[in-house]
């Protein structure tokens, strides 16, 4: 059965203030599968508009049937790919629709495995334009937390202003590792990272970092790790497991009800890591990049 969507039932405006005052409730009634959305637009509401780059954010709601409430939702900072909560094959057609209508230029889109596939397929034949599956993600979500058998000697402290040349260098790294070389400036993430307090070393008994992890600020009671990464030459000595179990304790500490984090599941590794720290499965997600 479908809904019967068209081109003109998504709202779209440009202020996040509108985008959550109609659609704040809808996007907390499921945090985790949200969890992207919620945080980028408390981001965009705290540091304004240009929090993420130069142009202007767009914000898009779909009204529930009979105009009750909200059903769907999308948010886009260019030039970064749209952000899109579960929609179905035909909401998915009508939005790609919509924006390729009004001449939006998306670069690719981010959401749960299907609606991703739909809007590149719908975008795809829309628009001509070349789609490419960038990357699978897997969202987890913390059960019990569990300490690895053996950590590695050592201890986790939060990284501080005289960290911040390390934080951005090794952000830079991370996001090539990642495939996203050049989308965030290292430098204006390691100074954010500072001011809020929310990166954590895994430091060896002579004070060295050698490995981090961050989280996102709290927002409608979750919290996600962020920015896992240990340099190649340091890897496979525990120090990403150590530090992702501190992180993910300081979040419970600050009264974080759910935390959350991402892993590619390209990376078996990572995957398996936070598995055995305690985190489960929720679902998966897909990136698409449009040519």
């Amino acid at each position: 059965m479908t809904s019967g969507t068209t081109t003109d039932d998504w709202h779209l405006t440009d202020d996040v203030g509108q985008f959550l005052a109609r659609g704040g409730e809808f996007l907390r009634s499921r945090p985790a599968p949200h969890t992207v959305l919620l945080t980028v637009a408390e981001n965009l509401r705290l540091s304004g508009d240009r929090h993420y780059g130069d142009a202007a954010p767009e914000f898009g709601l779909l009204d529930g049937a009979g105009g009750a409430g909200t059903r769907a939702a999308f948010l886009r900072t260019p030039p970064h790919p749209l952000l899109l909560t579960a929609l179905t094959e035909e909401e998915a057609a009508a939005l790609a629709a919509r924006l390729a209508g009004a001449g939006h230029e998306v670069s690719g889109v981010t959401a749960d495995r299907d609606t991703a596939a739909a809007f590149a397929g719908a975008w795809r034949r829309v628009t001509g334009a070349e789609v490419r599956l960038r990357q699978r993600m897997r969202l987890y979500r913390l059960g019990e937390l569990t300490v690895p058998r053996q950590v590695p000697p050592g201890r986790a402290r939060v990284a501080g202003e005289a960290d911040r040349e390390r934080l951005a260098r090794w952000f830079e790294e991370f996001s090539v590792a990642v495939g996203e070389p050049g989308v965030h400036d290292p430098q204006r993430w390691a100074d954010e990272r500072v001011r809020r307090g929310d990166v954590m070393f895994w430091q060896d008994p002579d004070g060295t970092p050698v490995a981090m992890a961050g989280t996102t600020p709290k927002v409608a009671g979750q919290v996600r790790v962020v920015a896992v990464y240990t340099p190649a030459h340091l890897r496979g000595r525990g120090y990403a497991g150590a530090v992702t179990v501190e992180v993910s304790r300081a979040a419970l500490e600050l009264g974080a009800e759910e935390v959350l984090l991402f892993a590619d599941l390209a990376n078996p590794t990572s995957n398996g890591l936070y598995q055995r720290v305690g985190y489960r499965p929720v679902s998966d997600f897909a990136m698409y990049d449009f040519g």
